[in-house]
């Protein structure tokens, strides 16, 4: 929560802010995230307007997760930039709480929501360690970075393996 009582409610007032608060639980997405209580770094511009406080800033945050395709641990920083308005609870109108509309609750705002959304948007959906990521061998499991000359001998086909065993016993 964010005192904007400082602020004022005169639009036009305007304030800066920087400060460094700890990442919420599960901010994130299954292979990539900002770990809890890991440090996230704001820089917030405040400014009054008629219907509440408008915010816009950036946050920076450090990420650890795993790549899709090779399960090798990833990490990695963000910075995503947002702004939202927070209404103030008397300018609230009843089609305001069907398009869930941010508001202040006693010139206190609750920057976590806004967090989240930026965040969790700003994370790729398939995060890679390389870009040109080869993957596991589909057979055995093999990271292919390792070894790029991976490779097993061709499958035999079920219906065979019968004559296969023939040409082993005259070995």
């Amino acid at each position: 929560m964010l005192d904007t009582r400082e602020l004022g409610r005169r639009p036009g007032s305007q304030r800066e802010v920087t400060l460094s608060v700890p990442a919420p639980t599960d901010l994130g997405i299954e292979v990539l995230r900002v770990p809890e209580g890991s440090p996230v770094e704001l820089d917030l511009r405040l400014e009054s307007v008629m219907e509440g406080v408008l915010v816009t800033g950036t946050a920076r945050a450090v990420l650890q997760g795993e790549c899709a395709r090779c399960l090798e641990p990833i990490s990695d920083e963000i910075e995503v930039r947002f702004q939202e308005l927070f209404v103030y609870e008397e300018h609230q109108t009843p089609h305001d709480e069907d398009d869930e509309v941010s508001t202040l609750e006693k010139d206190l705002l609750d920057l976590e929501p806004l967090l989240r959304d930026a965040v969790v948007l700003a994370l790729p959906f398939q995060p890679l360690c390389m870009d040109d990521c080869p993957g596991l061998c589909p057979e055995c499991g093999a990271r292919l970075a390792d070894d790029p000359d991976h490779a097993h001998d061709a499958a035999i086909d079920p219906r065979w393996a019968g004559l296969a065993e023939l040409t082993n016993d005259d070995d």
